[in-house]
């Protein structure tokens, strides 16, 4: 079982934001903007490449905490604020750290950077069954 103890640090995720990975998690999520597939477009712009859309770092940040606590955790709420974007050809790398439990709910604080910063921030609150596991 995880250590959900207040100031229990997760352990560091990065994900290789391949031109493939953005262009696929766009598609996957029916985001058809094409600054998040055609790269042309997305330079024309004035972007960098084509980038991650919210609905995939959101996803991201979930799966995030739910990679470490296991496939039973169930997610009551994600907060996030979206910071610098996440382009085609950088590293998104998470982490986290256990911040508040509440009735057998668990928030953790989840922070994803890229070269430019912070490309997200905020919590991800999760219940296990039987939340006296918490």
């Amino acid at each position: 079982m995880m250590p959900t103890e207040i100031g229990s640090a997760l352990p560091e995720l990065s994900i290789d934001l391949t031109p493939t990975v953005v262009v696929a998690t766009a598609l996957a999520t029916m985001d058809f903007t094409p600054v998040h597939h055609d790269p042309q477009l997305a330079r024309a712009q004035g972007a960098k490449d084509v980038f991650l859309n919210i609905l995939t770092t959101m996803g991201l940040a979930e799966r995030y905490v739910t990679d470490w606590a296991g496939p039973e955790a169930l997610i009551k709420s994600i907060n996030v604020k979206l910071g610098v974007p996440a382009y085609a050809g950088d590293r998104l790398s998470f982490t986290g750290t256990v911040v508040g439990r509440s009735g057998g709910q668990v928030t953790v604080a989840v922070r994803g950077t890229v070269s430019l910063g912070d490309h997200v921030t905020g919590t991800v609150t999760f219940v296990l069954p039987g939340s006296s596991r918490c």
